[in-house]
């Protein structure tokens, strides 16, 4: 290539999709990597959606207290409005956000952004979450953590739901959720039918 060859400046984007229940360190992960690439000087922007102020308002934050400032956005459409010129891109509790967050993070990924996103996989019911599915599947890289079942000890599966709320979007912790594998999970839809 030579110097003056257009191709030479192109940068090389991708999306990586960290992933699984309640309490499995999807978060803590994610701000791992948000805090390493801002210790490489990379410039680094961290979205999560309005909804989600349980912690804190302007900052990610992790089960564990790990904290990381971020831009809470409306709808997916907002990152890439307030992204440009940034090398990383992370975006926390990704099931929360609208159907077109896949094809935002195609587009900051096709311009040379290296996008992380974390958030559950499945539902309290054991259904796929939101875009998490067709954001997995765009991905080049998946990590899927576990928590522990609060029940048996082996690898959780899903977040089963203490409360008797129905509807999809509750925020909640330990109160509200606890990690199961799935044998726990079946043991307890059978015993609420």
């Amino acid at each position: 290539m030579f110097p003056d060859d257009n191709k030479t400046n192109l940068t090389r984007g991708w999306i990586e999709v960290i992933c699984g229940s309640m309490f499995s360190g999807k978060t803590e992960e994610l701000i791992r990597r948000l805090k390493r690439a801002q210790f490489a000087k990379q410039k680094v922007e961290i979205f999560k959606p309005t909804l989600d102020a349980r912690y804190h308002e302007l900052k990610v934050v992790s089960h564990q207290g790990t904290e990381i400032h971020s831009t809470p956005v409306p709808s997916s459409s907002n990152i890439l409005l307030l992204s440009s010129d940034t090398a990383v891109v992370g975006i926390d509790e990704a099931q929360f956000f609208d159907d077109e967050l896949p094809n935002v993070c195609k587009q900051l990924a096709d311009r040379g952004v290296r996008v992380i996103a974390a958030g559950l996989d499945m539902d309290f019911k054991g259904n796929p979450f939101g875009p998490m599915p067709h954001l997995m599947a765009c991905a080049e890289y998946v990590t899927k953590v576990h928590a522990i079942c609060v029940d048996c000890g082996q690898l959780a599966y899903v977040s089963h739901r203490l409360v008797g709320d129905e509807n999809l979007l509750l925020l909640g912790e330990t109160d509200s959720y606890k990690p199961l594998c799935r044998q726990c999970f079946n043991e307890q839809k059978i015993k609420l039918t």
